[in-house]
């Protein structure tokens, strides 16, 4: 007797806010700019994500690491949406 198992993948959609967008579009660096890009869109996959760690006392509920850049987000698992909401350089003010 055979088995076949299915899995059913289910996807997020990842929702830019235009803050976050420019933010991307000011990083000079093409290399980092594609590098922040990717990971990003690796999180549709939430969540089996690498570099991500839940934020406590902070108004998104994620952050993704990528090299010296930080991206906060909030995943809504209802509605299977990521929203980015910043992309900033890693220092003091980051959070």
């Amino acid at each position: 007797m055979t088995y076949i198992l299915t899995y059913k993948i289910i996807m997020f959609k990842i929702a830019w806010k235009e803050k976050a967008y420019k933010q991307l579009c000011k990083i000079r660096n093409q290399q980092d700019q594609e590098s922040i890009y990717i990971a990003v869109e690796a999180l549709s996959n939430w969540p089996n994500c690498k570099n991500v760690i839940a934020l406590s006392k902070h108004e998104c509920k994620y952050r993704l690491r990528v090299g010296i850049y930080r991206v906060l987000f909030n995943a809504d698992t209802t509605v299977r949406i990521i929203e980015i909401h910043k992309v900033a350089k890693r220092n003091e003010q980051t959070y």
